[in-house]
């Protein structure tokens, strides 16, 4: 098993965010936490990059337990986070915004190179953009650059938090098949996302949080024909 969460606690002071919650990611998969605003969904992918520390629990990648490793270890390791509101540097250009992602482990001009073509086959619209400053994209290209520099680290797991939020609907469905894509390239990826249909749509698996506890778990499919899902997240 790629990651393993076993019966974790967070708290923010005294508010519990989450409760004995336990989800795994295989190798080669993609897995989806859905679930409404407060359920504790980004504050998972915080715990496991450590930005936040849990009370209680177990995280493992690759079978070691990683609770407790700074946010650079997780990094080096091969844990990449893609967080919500793209958080870009709007003073960069594309291309320097790409470079960052990949200086926090690795300096060799010539790997990091072959990193940002990588990008920039997966992401053609920023070879065109890559001498423009990121304040200039559009929210959409943005959003591509914000996966883009969390790629350049070469990620075995990827995290993804909300990467639809504030998008026109073609460019969901774009991106969305670029997160199919990166995953076919071998990339495992953790998904949080309120759009819980497109979700479910390309993931293997999922997990539904409610109040910082896991409700429901089952592959995607079954998920999507749930009754319980349809009324709360699917509008059925």
């Amino acid at each position: 098993m790629l990651l393993k969460v076993t019966n974790l606690d967070v708290f923010y002071g005294k508010t519990q965010a989450l409760r004995n919650v336990s989800y795994e990611v295989a190798e080669g998969e993609i897995v989806t936490l859905i679930g409404a605003n407060g359920a504790g969904k980004t504050t998972s992918l915080a715990a496991i990059s450590s930005l936040v520390r849990a009370s209680k629990g177990d995280i493992e990648f690759h079978g070691h337990s990683i609770k407790g490793n700074s946010v650079e270890e997780i990094v080096r390791l091969g844990i990449a986070l893609c967080p919500e509101g793209r958080r870009v540097f709007a003073g960069l250009t594309v291309q320097e915004n790409l470079q960052i992602g990949a200086t926090s482990w690795r300096r060799y001009r010539e790997s990091v190179d072959q990193d940002l073509e990588r990008v920039f086959d997966l992401f053609p619209r920023l070879r065109e953009r890559a001498n423009q400053l990121a304040w200039s994209l559009s929210g959409g290209e943005q959003q591509m650059l914000a996966v883009g520099r969390a790629l350049m680290g070469r990620p075995k797991l990827l995290m993804l938090d909300e990467p639809s939020l504030g998008l026109a609907p073609i460019i969901v469905q774009q991106l969305f098949e670029k997160i199919v894509a990166i995953n076919r390239l071998g990339v495992s990826i953790l998904l949080v996302e309120q759009n819980a249909a497109m979700a479910l749509e390309i993931s293997h698996r999922g997990y539904v949080l409610e109040t910082g506890n896991v409700i429901l778990q089952d592959a995607s499919n079954a998920l999507r024909d749930d009754p319980r899902v349809k009324a709360a997240y699917l509008g059925g």
